[in-house]
């Protein structure tokens, strides 16, 4: 009888714990994710598409705002708490920071929640050209590694 209440105090301990890491922003799986074009909305010449991506019905979705510049094409990724560029040119696609004529994001609050060792790491994820699609689900399957652990709610 000793021996069950230690497995069923062991059972319920690792519930709670299961429990507390998911509520702490521990890091959570985002394979699923859903991405959508804005329609109807007048953005500046530079702009050229906007998209949602969502990983979550419960969280408001990352904003990928896409623009023209002249290294190429670059997607800004965007919410009320972080900034992050992703961008297409002849060297391949990768991440870099936001420029802060884009960001309207506090530097202070970005530097907290984007890793600076993956921004490192996914300087080029892929030396190939890619498109529009293949650049959405690039950011959307790279963007939650890039998320600092404690901030991987804002995300779920």
């Amino acid at each position: 009888m000793k021996n069950l209440s230690y497995v069923t105090v062991l059972v319920v301990g690792l519930i709670l714990a299961t429990f507390s890491a998911n509520a702490s922003g521990i890091r959570t799986e985002f394979k699923e994710f859903e991405i959508a074009m804005v329609q109807d909305i007048h953005v500046g010449k530079n702009v050229q598409a906007i998209w949602t991506l969502s990983y979550s019905n419960d969280e408001t979705p990352v904003t990928v705002v896409k623009r023209k510049t002249l290294d190429g094409i670059e997607y800004t990724v965007q919410t009320n708490f972080f900034a992050v560029s992703y961008v297409a040119t002849v060297n391949g696609f990768g991440v870099k920071e936001t420029r802060s004529a884009w960001c309207n994001v506090p530097k202070k609050n970005n530097n907290a929640v984007i890793s600076k060792k993956e921004l490192a790491n996914q300087k080029i994820i892929t030396p190939k050209k890619v498109d529009d699609k293949q650049a959405l689900a690039l950011i959307a399957n790279y963007l939650p590694d890039l998320i600092n652990d404690g901030y991987t709610h804002l995300l779920n």
